[in-house]
């Protein structure tokens, strides 16, 4: 699983090329794995975009292009709520952002000429699951909303209408003051993302707000997912225990009405682009978080340690994890090994990349073969000379 966005295409070509080299030309229809590749989730909160929305998207929707033809098993991206939860959006805003984005990269797939039959499947969803009651039921909503949308809309087949999920808890929920807490909120958050019956989890260190994880919290972190699930009774025999329940329906209500009401909003400006266009999602997203840290400032949300029952003279001592120098020499030693081992050879690939962007082919097939004597710096050079870069509309 790659967590990468702007380059997604690029960084993918190469481990194709990677596997090609290696096992031979067929192994590429076996390779199985995901790359995250979101788009409109940058423009609305990441804010890591290198190219224009257009360029991004057509370059997106080639590889998505390739993967349906030939590499089946492959996720071409994971369409991310988390980093917008993480920017500040409540738990509702995530979702109807998420879904809306789904939604819109479906439509942008299929006037592509694709069948949403074959790609479809394998479009998958990462959302984050933090403190909040709405999160109780929010995986659950999205799932109901993605399958009538795929179904109802897109008379997509049953494979395609699942709502195929990969969810962590919340970073933005733990903090450095007193951070073993954050052991608590971690495990709090796991509960409520196995309660919504998530295919993937994963759990947060409790010392990630000053630092790199260390092997000491990741191992507390994974080992909390163990304790939940086999030494605990709640999942051993359904992943649904609570589901029916009236508290739950009640709040299951209330989320998908809240969603649909988002809906209808972005549908009235014109849809997710040109509602990215107008700022609405970013906007939204910045009011929700100043409100947020605005209610933790006023002490109206209470966060244990920080504006209630703080007691700084009981915290641990923060160790900072740091990458060493050596392993940054090393890397930038190989790369330019790597330069003057094709330096002749480079610029070819990259006139041929140029030809393909400039015709309107599929520039992820070219990516394939321009990663093996190009960087990843090279090629995004070039790449930016002819369709520009991103810029903020402020």
């Amino acid at each position: 699983s790659m967590t990468i966005n702007g380059p997604a295409p690029t960084i993918l070509a190469m481990y194709v090329a990677a596997a090609r080299r290696r096992f031979g030309p067929d192994v590429v229809a076996k390779l199985r794995g995901t790359v995250q590749a979101d788009v409109l989730k940058e423009v609305q909160a990441q804010n890591e975009m290198i190219f224009p929305i257009d360029a991004a998207l057509r370059f997106l929707t080639d590889m998505v292009e390739y993967c349906a033809s030939r590499m089946p098993r492959w996720y071409p991206i994971s369409i991310s709520g988390y980093h917008i939860a993480e920017a500040g959006a409540t738990p509702v805003q995530q979702a109807a952002f998420t879904l809306s984005n789904g939604i819109a990269y479906v439509e942008m797939f299929r006037n592509r000429g694709l069948d949403v039959n074959q790609f479809g499947p394998r479009l998958s969803f990462f959302l984050d699951c933090g403190l909040d009651v709405e999160y109780l039921v929010l995986a659950r909503v999205c799932r109901k909303i993605w399958a009538i949308a795929m179904r109802d809309v897109f008379k997509a087949h049953d494979a395609a209408q699942r709502f195929k999920v990969h969810t962590q808890t919340s970073g933005r929920s733990l903090i450095a003051r007193q951070f073993q807490n954050n052991l608590t909120r971690t495990a709090i958050e796991l509960l409520l993302a196995y309660a919504n019956a998530t295919n993937s989890c994963h759990s947060n260190s409790a010392d990630e707000p000053f630092t790199t994880p260390s092997e000491q919290y990741v191992r507390l972190a994974a080992q909390a997912q163990a304790i939940l699930l086999e030494e605990s009774g709640l999942f051993k025999h359904t992943m649904n225990l609570l589901g029916g329940s009236y508290g739950m329906k009640a709040v299951q209500r209330a989320v998908e009405s809240a969603i649909l009401a988002e809906f209808r909003q972005i549908d009235r400006i014109g849809g997710v682009l040109a509602a990215i266009e107008q700022r609405y999602q970013r906007s939204q997203i910045q009011l929700a978080a100043h409100r947020y840290e605005s209610q933790i400032y006023s002490g109206q949300r209470p966060v244990i340690g920080l504006n209630r029952y703080a007691d700084d003279d009981t915290a641990p001592p923060m160790n900072l994890v740091r990458t060493s120098a050596r392993k940054q020499q090393m890397q930038i030693a190989r790369l330019r090994a790597f330069k003057k081992r094709n330096a002749k050879r480079a610029p070819r690939a990259l006139d041929e990349l140029s030809r393909v962007v400039e015709t309107g082919g599929n520039v992820f097939e070219k990516l394939i073969q321009t990663v093996q004597v190009c960087s990843l710096g090279q090629i995004t050079q070039r790449l930016t000379d002819l369709v520009g870069r991103y810029r903020q509309v402020v």
